[in-house]
């Protein structure tokens, strides 16, 4: 009987399990995604979990169209980077690159990328200081190829950018040489020693670049809207019915009426077919940009920097062979998932998408990762803002010690401060502002910049908490390096000539420790478009929106005098140092462009604003553009491509700050003396 009974148990089973297969177990078809990337595995496009049960719609002897055959001649097939890559040759400061001279006449784009190389943290000047060198390839989409550089040593230790799918076809020729090119074949590409780029327009921006479009292409989330790209660059748009198959010839249904737009190149649709043919890899970008969720069927190019970005948050790979399935698929997915997946398009897009000199950074930071270990940039701090590009890896390599990542470690940053005073000319001792800034609670050391010509007094005054003072000339740019003698997390930036009461600092520092992103300050700036000058200007009028707040009297975080310092180009570093005003913008634009949010301000004595100083070249009455030998902002918006700069028209108060009740409740009582 118990045989029996296991006999007709074991039936039951195989016919249940027989009848999922013949039912399709649509779980299985509904979408593909890759796996999260780990930091130790290259990752490359994603396989089918359920592949064994898919029957190939091809005939073994006949493949089909696209799929790329096996290469009998890779470009160093057998490299990997333990084997082919020198990291004695790299020093304890990070990557620092070699780029060798064109040969011959050098495009505009090439005359550019080493123009910015020599301006940034990877320059090296001399073969003898680099461990990475750099060769652009002459190569163009007809084919040709450029010449070998002078110390090639067999392309060990080089890196061959090709920004145009194989442009150089010599890709024996290119020996133990990493190849950096633009979406490659994945029966060509060897992870975690090539790089993937994406493809470029010829149009491009060199720096800067547009934003993402997400705002201005938001169609209704009831309404996903699906978009296929057209011939002549345009998109065909389209509903997810799941009777609606716009990839595939067989389908009898109505496609819906068509909306293109002749002068529109970016989609505004919720998902955006991408075919598998490389020719069609150019409409990625475009769907990134304009916040259109990727969907790519079957592609045959490897995904853009693959090997650090998580492409399953912001991206969908799906097989070309079963479009109902996957239109079933996009229909049922639920509001916040593509609300997620579409914010992540332009994290990603501004991130290192946006122009080809983040293109560039981007694959030389990789290639920094791979030398520093797989430490160097936790997948946190590549897939979440501000990116890893300005995550500098040579600060930390804890998201807990940036100010970007408390809300997702849970953290908080500490309950102390480093005040720093910059003396310059002509200004006298700070006695009375070292005095109130010791008398906070959160003030851990005082730090006095004194450069001035003048001798260094002979008297200061006492204090419960550590004073240094440290002497010599030095440039304005100066009072933002790095200095190793700052341990706080939170800088309270000061200048001889600010006045600040010990309440005031009380406040602007538990503020700063809500924001610790952002630079909280007292003293304002509001930056605008001027039309009679075509350009930019900024005053100090007192208004109801401001977009700056001044370093004279402002707390931030100690990261980015780092970022300063190490990531800004020489360019700017020096324009910063034609005077306080430009040092002030500059730092603004450089917390503007990291955070995408402006400064906040808080409360400050009316005496000290009537005796702060305005803006160089503005009135006091009305705002008024610079002088031309002042005029920084310009400069600086045309070195980040942008402006970056955000307005705002908050000011955070205490609580009972002003209110009709007893002074002895509100615990910043003296903020609101005259």
């Amino acid at each position: 009987m118990q045989f029996w009974r296991r006999k007709s148990l074991w039936l039951a089973l195989s016919a249940s399990w027989l009848l999922l297969i013949l039912l399709g177990a649509s779980p299985l078809l509904r979408l593909a995604v890759s796996p999260r990337p780990q930091p130790a595995t290259p990752q490359g496009w994603p396989h089918w979990l359920d592949a064994a049960l898919l029957q190939s719609f091809s005939q073994p002897e006949e493949p089909p169209e696209d799929v790329p055959q096996p290469s009998q001649a890779l470009h160093g097939a057998r490299c990997s980077w333990g084997t082919c890559f020198d990291t004695s040759r790299c020093r304890d400061d990070g990557l620092k690159v070699f780029a060798h001279p064109a040969a011959g006449t050098a495009s505009e784009t090439h005359r550019r990328i080493l123009a910015s190389l020599e301006g940034s943290r990877y320059h090296a000047r001399s073969l003898t200081e680099a461990c990475l060198f750099l060769l652009l390839s002459q190569g163009t989409s007809a084919g040709q190829c450029g010449p070998a550089p002078h110390h090639w040593d067999g392309g060990r230790n080089h890196l061959v950018i090709n920004l145009h799918p194989d442009s150089c076809p010599r890709a024996s020729q290119l020996g133990q040489a990493m190849v950096a090119e633009a979406s490659p074949r994945v029966d060509t590409f060897r992870p975690g020693f090539d790089v993937a780029l994406p493809l470029l327009p010829e149009a491009h921006p060199f720096r800067g670049g547009a934003p993402g479009q997400l705002r201005q292409h938001s169609p209704h989330p009831s309404a996903a809207l699906l978009a296929l790209g057209e011939e002549g660059g345009r998109w065909h748009t389209a509903s997810t019915h799941s009777a609606t198959c716009p990839w595939d010839g067989r389908c009898e249904q109505d496609l819906g009426p068509k909306q293109t737009h002749p002068g529109e190149k970016l989609p505004n649709a919720t998902f955006c077919l991408i075919p598998g043919r490389r020719a069609e890899a150019s409409r990625f970008l475009q769907a990134l940009q304009a916040g259109c969720i990727p969907v790519l069927l079957s592609p045959h190019w490897e995904l853009p920097f693959s090997e650090v970005i998580d492409w399953t948050k912001a991206a969908i790979v799906a097989d070309e062979r079963l479009p109902l399935q996957v239109l079933a698929a996009l229909q049922e997915m639920a509001p916040a998932r593509v609300l997620a997946l579409r914010q992540q398009t332009q994290f990603l897009w501004d991130a290192y998408f946006s122009s080809v000199e983040k293109v560039i950074h981007t694959t030389l930071e990789i290639i920094q990762d791979r030398i520093l270990g797989t430490s160097a940039h936790p997948s946190l701090l590549w897939n979440s803002p501000p990116g890893a590009l300005l995550a500098l890896s040579t600060f930390s390599r804890s998201p807990q010690d940036f100010p970007f990542y408390h809300l997702q470690q849970s953290s908080h940053p500490e309950g102390r401060f480093s005040a720093l005073i910059w003396v310059g000319t002509p200004s006298q001792p700070p006695l009375k502002l070292i005095q109130a800034v010791a008398g906070s609670q959160h003030c851990a050391q005082i730090m006095v910049l004194w450069s001035r010509e003048r001798p260094l007094p002979f008297r200061w005054p006492e204090t419960a908490v550590p004073l240094t003072i440290m002497d010599g000339p030095r440039k304005v740019s100066d009072r933002f390096f790095p200095y190793s003698a700052i341990s706080t997390d939170a800088i309270l930036s000061l200048d001889a000539h600010s006045s600040l009461s010990t309440s005031e600092v009380d406040f602007a520092f538990v503020v700063w420790q809500s924001f610790p992103e952002r630079m909280v300050g007292f003293l304002t700036w509001n930056h605008f478009w001027d039309e009679s000058q075509d350009g930019w200007g900024y005053t100090a009028e007192m208004a109801n929106e401001f977009s700056m707040v001044l370093t004279a009297a402002a707390f931030y975080h100690r990261y980015y005098h780092t970022l300063f310092t190490h990531s800004l180009p020489e360019a700017l570093r020096t324009l910063a140092d034609e005077g306080p005003a430009c040092a002030d913008v500059l730092m603004n634009f450089l917390v503007a462009a990291v955070t995408k949010l402006p400064p906040i301000k808080v409360p400050y004595g009316k005496l000290h604003q009537e005796a702060a100083p305005l803006a160089p070249g503005v009135p006091g009455s009305r705002p008024h553009p610079q002088p031309p030998d002042q005029d920084c902002i310009n400069q600086m918006a045309a070195e980040f491509g942008h402006m970056p700069l955000v307005s705002s028209r908050l000011r955070l108060d205490p609580v009972l700050f002003k209110d009709p009740v007893s002074v002895q409740r509100k615990k910043y009582r003296s903020l609101e003396k005259p």
